[in-house]
């Protein structure tokens, strides 16, 4: 089943299938490691949805849910 990492719950992993946005965004979530490929936890969420916090590769990253929603995560 896949779902954008803005929709996981807290504890919920999956591996990050596309990653999708245009320039800048793009560019920057491959800075951060997100890439196809790259398992993904979902920490916690801010009480309003933003933002929301990852562990990703060995550590913690907070991504605004604008960012969160061009992951496209495969549940595990």
């Amino acid at each position: 089943m896949e779902k954008t990492l803005d929709l996981f719950s807290p504890t919920e992993t999956g591996i990050v299938k596309t990653v999708t946005g245009e320039g800048k965004i793009k560019r920057r979530l491959f800075d951060m490691g997100i890439t196809p490929g790259a398992q993904i936890t979902m920490r916690k969420k801010a009480p309003l949805g933003d933002p929301i916090e990852v562990t990703l590769r060995g550590y913690e990253l907070t991504l605004r849910k604008t960012e969160a929603s061009c992951v496209t995560m495969e549940i595990k």
